[in-house]
């Protein structure tokens, strides 16, 4: 079952936003249509815009602009994700090629850059200030995050704090964003509000955890992308960082050697290090915190389908296979 079959009431609106996403994806220039087709089509949850559908639910908004708000959310993610597989030179995203394995880095940093701006033409449409300055700041520390995480890459003495600080901005804001946007189209009092802000940072935060883990732990089919790509990139992700402060000191030299040299050739070895030092057990736990931190922040929020959908998909964030 999709997150969005989750709760009858949301589907025809979720099926509204995917049909706006495509309305909204003409271009004089058709490799530019052609680009963005293929990738909003080519899979995904969408989670970003059901957690910006189900917040506005929740506070009780009545009107249709939260569909504008959730194609939005994912035309700036899918942007994000067409500029990250160029830097990361990544070939495989959700089971099938990337845009850039397929036509290249400049049409895919240019293509996501259109993605961006319709996002911002959309949210003009929307004409609420206050999301305005949300979704731009986020935007902002999102862009940031990408670049603490480009200085990161390949440095084996990179702190679990950085690293907490390079998820919240890459992943964990465009989360917040989506959730605190929907209470502020339904014009939430500033207790919910915060309350799904909170939800979404830590729904966010969660999420990547997870996802670093099952980097060591899944196979290409079940990710959608090579297994060992962070190692790959040289990037100390969390079950790499705790290896290194509980295994040996001959296991620590080979995990920091597998980081600043990037690559795979010694992934087997570090694969065999950081699930023999509980390192995986160590993450997951922190991902489990991250869940519970979130649906804490709910307990502002009134009953209703929506609010329950929305901790189901707490727990899903770290029990999903890809």
């Amino acid at each position: 079952m999709q997150p969005h079959q989750l709760n009858p009431l949301i589907e025809p609106q979720f099926d509204a936003v995917t049909d706006f996403i495509l309305n909204n994806l003409g271009s004089n220039v058709p490799l530019v249509e052609k680009m963005g087709h293929y990738i909003v089509e080519s899979g995904g949850k969408r989670l970003r815009p059901l957690l910006a559908l189900l917040s506005a639910n929740a506070c009780g908004y009545k009107g249709e602009q939260h569909i504008r708000l959730a194609a939005v959310i994912e035309f700036i993610h899918t942007a994000t994700l067409l500029h990250d597989d160029v830097v990361d030179n990544s070939e495989l995203r959700r089971g099938n090629a990337t845009a850039n394995a397929k036509w290249g880095n400049a049409p895919s940093v240019l293509v996501g850059d259109f993605l961006y701006s319709r996002s911002f033409q959309i949210m003009v449409e929307i004409g609420r200030m206050e999301i305005m300055q949300v979704i731009s700041n986020a935007t902002t520390i999102i862009a940031e995050g990408e670049v603490l995480q480009l200085l990161n890459q390949r440095n084996p003495d990179t702190t679990e704090d950085s690293y907490m600080q390079v998820i919240l901005g890459k992943t964990a804001m465009l989360f917040e964003a989506a959730t605190e946007c929907g209470a502020i189209l339904a014009e939430a009092s500033a207790e919910e509000r915060e309350a799904l802000r909170l939800y979404g940072r830590h729904i966010g935060i969660a999420f990547q955890i997870t996802d670093d883990v099952m980097d060591y732990l899944s196979t290409a089919d079940e990710m959608g992308k090579n297994v060992g790509d962070d190692l790959a990139e040289g990037k100390a992700t969390l079950p790499l960082i705790r290896a290194m402060q509980c295994g040996s000191e001959a296991e620590k030299q080979i995990i920091r050697q597998a980081i600043r040299q990037g690559g795979i050739g010694d992934l087997q070895p570090v694969l065999d290090i950081v699930k023999r030092s509980g390192a995986i057990d160590y993450a997951q736990d922190a991902a489990n915190q991250q869940v519970e931190l979130a649906k804490n922040a709910l307990t502002a929020i009134p009953d209703s389908s929506f609010k329950e959908t929305l901790l189901t998909l707490a727990n899903l964030a770290i029990g999903r296979k890809n």
